[in-house]
């Protein structure tokens, strides 16, 4: 099923995407060697057990990336032109191996493209909650996307 094109999507709609996803070590470890991302708290035990948080972070850039992943369904797969920008990405809290995160989306601007007649941009926020209800990250997202079939 494909997400939502342009014309189906009203400012002010609101998605809480499931199914959740609970982190994993391997997530955390398997993204951070991708990445080259080196940083001992994400991948150091004892060196994390010695910092404020007193464990292992879980690196934010898969946070964000899971976000993305857990929000495409609902929202742009099969009606995405491009991702057009991603931005004020905040990470008020950390996450942690076991946290389990849901994703909530809310579209905050729809306008026609004026470049591209037909296509439109969307910009939605979404927002990674853990299981204690604390967001985890948020961030908002730019996209262009196709006018739905009926629509041409």
């Amino acid at each position: 099923m494909p997400g939502r094109y342009f014309d189906e999507w009203q400012v002010g709609d609101r998605i809480t995407h499931q199914p959740g996803r609970t982190v994993t070590e391997t997530d955390n470890l398997m993204f951070s060697a991708m990445t080259h991302n080196m940083q001992p708290l994400h991948l150091d035990a004892e060196y994390a057990k010695a910092s404020e948080f007193g464990q292992i972070l879980v690196n934010s850039t898969f946070t964000f990336s899971l976000a993305v992943g857990l929000s495409i369904a609902d929202t742009t797969v099969g009606t995405l032109v491009a991702n057009l920008g991603f931005d004020k990405v905040v990470t008020p809290k950390p996450t942690f191996i076991g946290d389990t995160l849901t994703c909530h989306t809310e579209v905050l601007e729809k306008r026609e493209s004026k470049s591209r007649p037909g296509q439109g941009i969307v910009v939605f926020k979404h927002e990674l909650t853990n299981q204690r209800g604390e967001v985890a990250l948020s961030m908002t997202r730019t996209v262009l996307l196709k006018p739905s079939p009926a629509a041409g």
